[in-house]
């Protein structure tokens, strides 16, 4: 079990993340949801173990991850927003130096890579990263999170840059995952995503925890049929149609 308990995160008079806590239990995915600047991208830092914390907790399995953080990152796998990838390596170099880094022995390195290579219809050449696509990029950033069967996964806009069938490919390997046992943390934008393949949603504002429960019963709740509408009120986000049929009222003005 995953537990966030009172995490904040301060820049000088920024404060980032305001007192969250939440827990996120093994077989379970929770969507973890808020608007740009609502400190999001930080509390997956920190749960991570790329950010310290200014003060709360992350535990796992009831013990402070900074205690032994290198045997948390063993059990973790991470896909962030932005990709930090070698571009001067093959997609096949990178994942064999991940799987090293995961310990993973060479007869079983030698034969995963190969596979999920083909599985993800990625090159098996000489191609660098640079020369991938974006989507391609994205692929073996999730092979990577992947790669070792981590305990742990936290899906920072996993489907970035995928292609349709290749999104639907992710999803089901995200929800069997979860069958499976495994602990997962999803952040994306993609609410209708979201939706589908979580089973409790938390939404961030402004640092803060603003509502957590199922999809069914937030929508229930706030008396609305679909989770991008509630995500909406929670947050104070502007209605789209207004903000739209505004900017659309500007584009067509004379001048």
């Amino acid at each position: 079990m995953l537990e966030v308990r009172n995490l904040t995160k301060v820049y000088g008079a920024l404060t980032a993340v305001d007192g969250v806590s939440f827990v996120a239990r093994p077989g379970e995915i929770l969507g973890y949801l808020g608007p740009n600047g609502s400190g999001k991208t930080t509390t997956v830092g920190m749960v991570t173990g790329l950010l310290k914390p200014t003060s709360g907790e992350v535990l796992f399995e009831g013990k402070d991850i900074q205690e032994d953080l290198r045997a948390y990152k063993l059990r973790l796998g991470y896909v962030p927003e932005e990709p930090a990838l070698y571009p001067y390596l093959t997609g096949r170099e990178y994942l064999e130096l991940v799987a090293r880094l995961r310990h993973i022995s060479e007869g079983r390195l030698g034969e995963k890579i190969p596979r999920l290579l083909e599985l993800l219809s990625l090159p098996d050449s000489f191609a660098t990263i640079a020369a991938y696509s974006k989507g391609m990029k994205q692929k073996v950033l999730v092979a990577a999170a992947i790669l070792h069967n981590p305990d742990v996964l936290i899906l920072d806009e996993p489907f970035s840059g995928l292609d349709v069938e290749s999104a639907m490919v992710l999803r089901e390997v995200i929800t069997d995952l979860a069958r499976d046992g495994k602990t997962i943390l999803f952040s994306s934008h993609l609410l209708e995503v979201v939706e589908k393949v979580c089973a409790r949603v938390l939404i961030l504002s402004k640092g803060r925890v603003v509502a957590e429960d199922t999809v069914e019963r937030l929508c229930e709740l706030q008396k609305q049929p679909k989770l991008e509408r509630v995500f909406s009120e929670l947050t104070a986000q502007t209605d789209p149609v207004t903000t739209a049929n505004k900017i659309l009222t500007v584009v067509k003005s004379g001048g």
